[in-house]
């Protein structure tokens, strides 16, 4: 039996059943991002032939387009095809991406990206917007249930980041990507299980327009994507073309949200304001955080021991998905602990909290830099280090990554829930974007061509980016007094 929105929300308990349907969809789709993304380098230098400068930018590229196309994709949801039919188009296309890439790696690599590329960027922003859908607007639960669902999407994470770089390294290409090309269509199938469950939540907003009309439309998105195939393409091959693209969706987005903003009421442009404000922090934490696909995977292929206290394991392995296993295990007992000072009168606000994990970004990539105290004779460093300095980085993002999609669906109108999701994973673009930049000048510094001269280039280079994280969390602590006066109460 289909339950109203009314019966969704009036859930009783901490978390509504519907949140454990949603958040098992998206574990499958972040096992098939989170494997593409942690073999895209490796796969593009050892396969491909490419130097570490082009395969950063490259990296760069594909990532931006796969969240500049989910603030797209969360658009046309919004307008048009509704979460429900945006995520369905979204996952065939995603399959269908790695199904190629799996049939022929080596030609038909770039042919399969663009797949993905459309494909995530209908699918990624429709799940955590439906979360929202399932609290009321004023319901203290939404924090626990993002942090319990960010935890939860992560052992997808965790799986697809550990089994796509092993099956890729040592076994088959084609295997790797035919798994996260079967993991997609099992999420498609979960989807289509479930949905009855979420009836209410994520239908099309043209439900009130003729069939034949409300069809007219969502064929034209549908069409106009497909159609945008061989332009995405072109621009992944040229990365002159991915600069013009990317500033201008920025300009266009950024008129785009004036536009919705001078619409709003006085009360809700303020918060909006404020949800932005979290949005480019959110933008310059990726341009950090994000050389984990980049540079640090380049850096762990040829720059650290396989030794990992008593085991012997892949670094690659373990830049890719210790992440994930960290956050599972510590998501909960981070929130724990917000409870434990709330109680006590003394938990930090959101403004704080992305503050506090700016520190310890900060304080993770002067980690990083410190490898190169504990390298061998052959450039080689310390793996434990390494693996040490991913717990750190994960309690930086623990405090701002499951709260970020959380306070932005407060601070927004209903009506703006995928816009500003999907400003939200463009913040991530651009992100993606700079990573990759950055990430080339590190490999770009690297004149020596030994190891040894590519681990001081490397950590030189986190530790500048080390000193920009700190600047940034101390900016936002001294801020916060003016961004809580534009949230107006919400917390």
């Amino acid at each position: 039996m289909n339950l109203t929105l009314e019966e969704i929300q009036n859930f009783k308990g901490k978390y509504p059943k519907q949140l454990w349907y949603l958040f098992t969809i998206e574990m499958w789709e972040r096992f098939c991002f989170y494997g593409m993304r942690g073999v895209l380098v490796i796969f593009m230098t050892d396969q491909l032939g490419l130097f570490e400068k082009d395969a950063n930018l490259k990296y760069g590229a594909i990532q931006a387009f796969i969240y500049a196309f989910t603030f797209i994709g969360g658009i046309f949801a919004d307008k048009i095809l509704g979460f429900k039919k945006s995520l369905v188009f979204g996952g065939i296309i995603m399959a269908l991406g790695n199904l190629i890439i799996a049939y022929n790696p080596h030609d038909l690599f770039y042919f399969g990206i663009t797949c993905s590329i459309i494909g995530t960027g209908f699918f990624k922003p429709n799940i955590s917007s439906m979360v929202g859908e399932l609290y009321k607007e004023d319901d203290v639960r939404r924090d626990a249930g993002y942090g319990m669902f960010y935890a939860g999407i992560n052992i997808g994470g965790l799986l697809g980041g550990a089994l796509c770089v092993y099956l890729g390294k040592y076994y088959s290409w084609s295997l790797c990507f035919l798994a996260a090309a079967v993991v997609m269509i099992i999420g498609l199938i979960t989807y289509f299980i479930i949905r009855k469950s979420i009836e209410p939540i994520g239908n099309s907003p043209l439900l009130h327009n003729q069939k034949p009309t409300r069809i007219k439309k969502e064929s034209i998105v549908i069409i106009g994507a497909i159609l945008l195939l061989p332009v995405i393409y072109v621009l992944i091959q040229n990365s002159d073309f991915t600069d013009y693209f990317m500033y201008g969706i920025g300009v266009v987005s950024l008129l785009y949200l004036g536009y919705e903003i001078v619409r709003l009421d006085r009360g809700y442009q303020r918060k909006v304001i404020a949800a932005f404000i979290f949005i480019v922090m959110y933008l310059i934490f990726n341009a950090i955080y994000e050389q984990s696909g980049g540079s640090l995977s380049l850096f762990a292929k040829d720059n650290l021991v396989d030794s990992l206290l008593f085991f012997h394991i892949d670094p690659n392995i373990i830049n890719n998905s210790s992440n994930s296993f960290f956050i599972i295990i510590f998501s909960p007992l981070v929130g724990l602990l917000w409870v434990w000072l709330a109680d006590r009168k003394l938990e930090p606000n959101t403004i704080i909290k992305f503050g506090i994990g700016f520190l310890f970004l900060a304080a993770g990539f002067f980690l990083f830099y410190s490898l190169r105290f504990f390298a061998n004779a052959d450039g080689k460093s310390s793996l434990n280090l390494f693996t040490f300095t991913w717990l750190v980085i994960t309690f930086g993002e623990l405090c701002l990554g499951p709260i970020g999609m959380s306070i932005i669906t407060k601070l927004s109108p209903k009506k703006l829930f995928g816009m500003m999701m999907g400003m939200w994973f463009l913040a991530s673009a651009f992100g993606q974007f700079f990573a990759g930049k950055i990430g080339a000048e590190m490999s770009e510094a690297n004149t020596g061509g030994t190891l040894t001269s590519k681990l001081i280039a490397y950590t030189d280079g986190y530790k500048t980016l080390g000193i920009y994280a700190l600047i940034a969390g101390i900016i936002l602590i001294i801020m916060s007094p003016l961004i809580k006066k534009l949230m107006q109460g919400v917390k």
